[in-house]
């Protein structure tokens, strides 16, 4: 993502130019700015009193190709250089303070994730994925790892299973999709175009979709059956923490899977170990 700068003095640049309802973006932003970095597009827009369209027009009309792209360059004007990477690591921290900085930001993460989680929505994805012919897995950029960690977690437990990060196979597939399969998409912004086409391809063929997303407020929780939440608090919208947030969500899902159907679970472990076993011999 190439992130211009300047994004305040931008607004100033571009300002005659923009729509009636884009001035009142830009009028919002420039007293609260130090706010916006940390808010989501939906709620810029709402203390503007526009939609969210008209937040996006605004982010094109002075280059930015969407709302998390102008956020980004935002935070990089407003914040130092240590605050863009973390908040809570200084310059001159060591290894034992950034370490011990590091695991207090994840353990709160996964104490915000926990807090904010829909106990009903988790169940509903369970089921979903339980019931499905099948379950495609999708995931871009930063997101394919832990889409194929869940991929690995799925297939252990005998749930017919496939993991997609390219965009365009993802589409592909979710194309030969029908109402028997669950497409789970993963993606902390919510923002990624990608994954939202995909999800929206998949429902057009009846198919259940599943997000795990940081921001319930993101375009992509408009286009999907269950919705699942993993907080963040960084300025860096895809920090680590959040990572491990949806990871342990994953692990919680696939766990309650295995405690389901316990015998068969226990079976195919054995099996998988007795191949493993077998190859290192």
């Amino acid at each position: 993502m190439d992130i211009k700068s300047n994004a305040l003095s931008r607004i100033n640049s571009f300002y005659k130019r923009l729509s009636p309802s884009e001035k009142k973006v830009a009028d919002y932003i420039l007293t609260h700015a130090k706010e916006v970095i940390h808010m989501p597009m939906s709620e810029v827009a709402k203390n503007s009193d526009v939609s969210d369209p008209s937040v996006l027009r605004f982010c094109r009309s002075l280059g930015y190709t969407g709302y998390l792209d102008y956020k980004l360059a935002l935070t990089q004007d407003l914040a130092s250089p240590t605050e863009f990477i973390s908040e809570a690591v200084k310059e001159h921290d060591g290894v034992s303070e950034i370490t011990q900085k590091t695991f207090a930001a994840a353990n709160k993460g996964l104490y915000d994730s926990l807090q904010g989680l829909d106990m009903l929505e988790l169940a509903r994805a369970v089921d979903l994925i339980k019931n499905a012919r099948l379950v495609l897995i999708i995931g871009v950029g930063t997101s394919a790892p832990i889409a194929q960690i869940f991929y690995n977690r799925l297939i252990r437990i005998g749930i017919n299973t496939r993991v997609q990060t390219d965009s365009y196979l993802q589409l592909m597939e979710a194309s030969l999709l029908n109402e028997d399969d669950v497409v789970m998409s993963i993606s902390q912004t919510g923002a990624s175009i990608d994954p939202i086409i995909t999800l929206e391809e998949a429902r057009s063929h009846g198919a259940k979709t599943i997000a795990l997303t940081g921001s319930l407020a993101s375009p992509i929780t408009k286009n999907v059956d269950v919705c699942l939440f993993s907080a963040t608090n960084s300025l860096q919208p895809e920090d680590v923490s959040s990572r491990i947030s949806q990871i342990i969500i994953l692990e919680s899902i696939f766990l309650t899977l295995s405690m389901q159907n316990l015998e068969h679970s226990n079976n195919n472990e054995h099996k998988l170990w007795s191949a493993i076993v077998k190859k290192t011999l």
